[in-house]
């Protein structure tokens, strides 16, 4: 949708979050990506105990390099593509009091969160924040950005309730 057919609140670059705050979101969901991956790595082989499968078991003994990057993109993907789509944010972004939305700051589409989720494993993506950009690749190509929830918050409300008196006074 055009800007000019919206006519409302749209995102500036004082609300966008300072580059700290992206390396805090990165570095957190790292943190609990790895965690994810474990909790279900214990749950998923106490599951065969239980069976009494040891498959599991000697996958994980043999596991190559190239299944765990394939593990680790599995888990970005759901990750990021579950908490941003519901939620807007995830566990980093909420820690850091950032979210995640469209350039009129409301909640993206899942088009949108599905498209910035795949940006994510472009290969040099996390370089794009280098040289004082605080929008990366996968927030320019989804179209999305990433804020200070409680500025963007009272900035809408002031938006919106200038429009007000300005439409109470016609």
């Amino acid at each position: 949708m055009e800007q000019n057919q919206k006519r409302g609140f749209v995102v500036t670059d004082d609300l966008l979050a300072t580059q700290g705050q992206r390396l805090g979101n990165y570095f957190i969901d790292l943190i609990f990506q790895y965690a994810l991956i474990f909790i279900l790595s214990i749950i998923v082989g106490i599951i065969f105990a239980l069976l009494g499968i040891n498959i599991f078991e000697k996958w994980t003994a043999n596991i190559g390099k190239i299944e765990e990057y394939l593990i680790g993109i599995i888990i970005t993907l759901f990750y990021y593509s579950i908490a941003e789509t519901y939620f807007s944010r995830t566990i980093g972004k909420l820690i850091t009091k950032t979210i995640v939305v469209d350039i009129y700051g409301e909640k993206p589409s899942s088009e949108e969160i599905l498209k910035r989720t795949f940006c994510r494993l472009i290969p040099f993506n996390h370089f794009s924040f280098l040289g004082g950009n605080a929008r990366g690749w996968h927030d320019s190509l989804s179209n999305t950005y990433v804020v200070k929830k409680e500025l963007l918050e009272a900035k809408r409300n002031q938006f919106y309730e200038l429009d007000e008196i300005g439409k109470s006074q016609e």
